[in-house]
């Protein structure tokens, strides 16, 4: 496997410390890539996304949504009951995966999330890029000099300037 060098970058660039380490992120994750909750993710207006997780087995109270550094992290644990009997049964098959997990996602810049929902065993969470106004284009009016009205001199007028 090929690797990659970005220390060039951080010589000879300001500011773009954080595409860089993203760039490191990548090229550093398994190269197994994780497939377990399978999720979507959808472009649902001009600056609105939804990631959709499949998270069957679990309730609301079981999975944890944070935003930081940049990046979304959904994790989930079953809660494991203590101090009550448990009924004793015999699974014949297991098809419903309860393991927990954690699923990042890298978020861009300005981009957050907004809300979350839990339907039919699918999680939802929304995210929406804000632009603040100091980043936003904005027009800069140009400002043009009051016209100034040209100064014909006249010979009758110079002599009387003289003369007083």
């Amino acid at each position: 496997m090929r690797t990659l060098d970005f220390a060039p970058l951080y010589r000879s660039t300001v500011g773009f410390d954080r595409v860089a380490s993203l760039l490191d992120n990548l090229l550093s994750a398994p190269s197994e890539p994780q497939t377990y909750p399978p999720y979507n993710i959808e472009k649902t207006g001009e600056a609105s996304y939804r990631i959709t997780i499949a998270v069957a087995g679990f309730s609301a109270e079981e999975i944890a949504i944070e935003s930081r550094d940049g990046a979304l992290v959904v994790a989930a644990s079953k809660a494991r009951p203590t101090g009550e009997a448990q009924p004793q049964t015999a699974d014949l098959h297991r098809g419903i995966a309860e393991r927990g997990f954690e699923r990042r996602f890298q978020l861009a810049d300005h981009v957050k999330a907004v809300g979350a929902s839990l339907e039919n065993g699918l999680l939802h969470v929304d995210l929406v890029r804000e632009i603040p106004e100091a980043l936003k284009p904005r027009r800069i009016e140009i400002a043009t000099a009051a016209p100034q009205t040209p100064r014909i001199a006249s010979p009758a007028i110079e002599g009387e300037a003289a003369a007083a």
